[in-house]
């Protein structure tokens, strides 16, 4: 029984991580750029906040919800100005002609922050809270072991998800080309400004 729910958990995490948004992008990038041990951390601070979140749908913290839906205009003009900020940089960065040695601090940054941009995403917890209602897995009836090994599972399969495309996108790295690399880095910069562009339009619109 505690397998299945764990398999469950792993089903909904990789749900959750595997459609490329602005975390994708980003993780892509510094995976070409400093390494796939830094693209897996970048990985790794949105599996924390996937984690947090079910937590949160599983435990059916309603209060902590209600809280933070009602503050999903604030949180995603925070996230939105961040990723703009992320797509400019990225946009004027000149692509990278040797391997980035990474250092702890750099590697906490890149967990700090895209652990940051996941939880001030309202999408996030949003959709824990419906997949969660939706398929029944919020309630007293659900043990606290239960819920437990449901939410290491959400965890597991969105870190699962990007170990393989920082370990993809590694392997990749070796066909790009300088100008390639800094088409890619006009690109994905591009992309994240655009989220982030879309993210504070939607907040003023609300």
């Amino acid at each position: 029984m505690e397998g299945w729910t764990l398999m469950k958990g792993v089903g909904l995490g990789l749900a959750i991580a595997v459609p490329v948004g602005p975390i994708g992008l980003l993780c892509i990038r510094r995976s070409l750029t400093q390494g796939q041990l830094m693209g897996l951390v970048t990985g790794l601070g949105a599996a924390t906040a996937d984690g947090i979140y079910g937590s949160i749908a599983g435990f059916g913290l309603t209060a902590i919800a209600d809280l933070l839906v009602r503050h999903t205009q604030a949180m995603q003009l925070i996230g939105g100005l961040f990723l703009c900020y992320l797509g400019f940089t990225t946009l004027r960065a000149d692509p990278a002609t040797e391997a980035v040695k990474v250092s702890s601090r750099g590697l906490w940054g890149a967990y700090a922050s895209t652990l940051m941009l996941t939880l001030t995403n309202p999408a996030t917890i949003l959709s824990f809270i419906a997949i969660f209602a939706g398929l029944g897995l919020v309630g007293t009836s659900q043990s606290w072991g239960a819920s437990l090994t449901l939410i290491f599972g959400v965890f597991l399969g969105s870190a699962l998800w990007w170990l393989c495309l920082s370990w993809g996108v590694t392997l990749f790295s070796q066909k790009l080309t300088p100008s390639r690399l800094k088409w890619l880095n006009r690109l994905a910069g591009a992309a994240i400004f655009g989220f982030g562009a879309v993210a504070i339009a939607l907040t003023f619109k609300g």
